[in-house]
């Protein structure tokens, strides 16, 4: 029989245990640990999130979905793990992760890609780009001597970043499931990396990573990668990742759960959801555009104006990704601490029927990406 974990199959234990992320099933060995550089002694104690209650804000995007035909691709890559890294663009990697039908989606289903019209001028969308990325990890403070649960990539030659979150309810079986989120991140970069140049398939990345992956544990799973075309994204889950253009939070990548506090997940005996699952975005952007991926720690706990408002008040001051990731992460454990203020994570419960209140104490990861013209093409 299945070992079936706690998010949870017993209604009283999740009451009991709310924010422990249920997993859906399984057990599996083995892998790199990639551990926080700035020492766990420093972890502080704040929570975010991206989530927004309603629907994210559409002034700058439309919605359209269709079948995958084509997949997009990225000769460049770099990659990074772990918890707090400076993506400069250097050919070497850091780690701790068309035409389309009119109609809206917000249930990206096997096969499917939704596609965001972003109303950039099409001349500027076509200026070669590159990512200039960096990243802060904030491990939850009772997690911090194995490193927390979360794990993330940058990768320079590709031009792309991910993010992964273990999924916490493996801790009841003895199991630290960051462990399969940090070799799920590393097998997701060497894939990429593998990808014929000008045709990267993510979805093929991320399925040939998913089965290289042998550690115990589940997880959620986000990579993006930027192409000539714009920014080509897989999700599963509730990690995910946001846009923000000229002062709007213009897009936001929708979770994946099957219930509240119940995400997607990659399991290591096959018993959860499949790569292919993963919703498939494709997104215009243009110079300027900062893209902000991170794990639920940071989309549980700070609305998209939380966000926005850091991301504005950093480009203002000329701060550079990483310290704009940082201010990020801690105003997420920040709102995590507190047990008043409504954050997208009560809003979430109170909704399915809990009483909680505050934030939600967590492993935070924010990943921020300044999108800039490639003075090298």
């Amino acid at each position: 029989m299945a070992v079936c974990g706690s998010r949870t199959s017993h209604i009283g234990h999740f009451v009991g245990n709310i924010t422990a992320r249920r997993l859906q099933c399984g057990l599996s060995v083995n892998c790199t640990v990639f551990y926080n550089k700035r020492g766990f002694e420093e972890v502080r104690k704040i929570n975010m999130s991206l989530r927004n209650k309603g629907h994210p804000n559409n002034m700058l995007f439309q919605y359209f979905t269709t079948h995958v035909t084509k997949r997009w691709a990225d000769p460049k890559s770099y990659i990074g793990f772990g918890s707090e890294g400076l993506h400069n663009l250097s050919p070497a990697c850091f780690s701790s992760g068309t035409a389309s039908v009119p109609g809206v989606s917000s249930d990206n289903a096997k096969g499917e890609e939704q596609v965001a019209n972003t109303a950039a001028d099409s001349s500027e969308a076509k200026i070669p780009l590159k990512l200039n990325s960096g990243s802060f990890y904030l491990p939850h403070p009772a997690k911090a001597k194995t490193g927390g649960e979360d794990a993330h990539f940058m990768c320079t030659l590709t031009q792309a970043i991910g993010v992964a979150d273990g999924v916490g309810g493996w801790a009841d079986l003895g199991i630290d499931a960051g462990l399969y989120a940090r070799e799920l991140m590393s097998n997701s970069l060497a894939a990429i990396q593998e990808e014929p140049k000008g045709s990267i398939d993510l979805i093929r990345a991320l399925d040939k990573a998913y089965v290289k992956t042998k550690a115990k544990g589940s997880s959620t799973a986000c990579i993006v990668a930027l192409t000539e075309e714009g920014l080509y994204a897989v999700n599963l889950g509730d990690s995910g990742f946001m846009l923000v253009r000229h002062g709007y939070a213009a897009f936001k990548s929708p979770a994946q759960q099957h219930g509240f506090n119940f995400p997607y997940q990659l399991d290591c005996n096959n018993a959860g959801d499949s790569p292919s699952s993963a919703m498939v975005f494709k997104i215009a952007v243009a110079p300027g555009d900062v893209l902000i991926a991170g794990t639920d720690g940071l989309f549980d706990n700070l609305y998209d104006e939380d966000i926005k408002g850091v991301v504005l008040q950093s480009v203002e001051a000329g701060l550079g990704p990483q310290m704009t990731a940082r201010r990020i992460a801690e105003l997420a454990q920040q709102r995590a601490m507190d047990p008043i203020k409504s954050s997208p994570f009560s809003d979430g419960a109170q909704e399915a029927g809990f009483e909680y209140h505050g934030g939600k104490l967590d492993d935070i990861t924010v990943v921020v990406s300044y999108i800039m013209n490639n003075e090298n093409s």
